[in-house]
């Protein structure tokens, strides 16, 4: 076997490789946003209790809910990948403000998630001109 030849082999392994990679991170992060979403939905009073702090009213608890749920069954859904992952980012750099005033420690998690979710997006970032496409249609 030859240098050439083991080159050839490696760039589908590691493709393959690296699409393993990006579902379990695509797994894991809607994973993540559904299970954060459930209690904002349901009412649990420590999240009544930080939107209310944060000054917007009950409608934001909601409307966080919807949009992190919308965005964990698009992180699923391979043409809506990219768009859900930067609509996830926008919640999380909404998240981080509201953190950094209420929560400091808590803004960590909040910029490590939207980090990882910006990943996801460019990882995935063809699935955007297509879905622009289609749109245009």
């Amino acid at each position: 076997m030859t240098n050439g030849e083991t080159s050839t082999a490696s760039p589908p392994r590691r493709a393959r490789a690296g699409n393993v990679l990006l579902w379990v991170a695509r797994i894991g992060l809607a994973a993540i946003f559904a299970m954060a979403a459930v209690p904002k939905f349901l009412g649990d009073p420590a999240m009544v209790a930080t939107f209310e702090a944060v000054g917007f009213g009950q409608w934001l608890r909601h409307f966080t809910g919807v949009c992190e749920l919308a965005g964990a069954i698009g992180l699923l859904i391979p043409g809506l990948t990219a768009a859900a992952a930067l609509g996830l980012v926008g919640v999380m750099a909404g998240a981080t403000v509201a953190n950094l005033a209420f929560q400091p420690p808590v803004a960590v998690v909040t910029v490590l998630l939207g980090v990882l979710l910006g990943l996801v997006a460019w990882s995935c970032r063809s699935g955007l001109r297509t879905l622009s496409a289609r749109l245009k249609r």
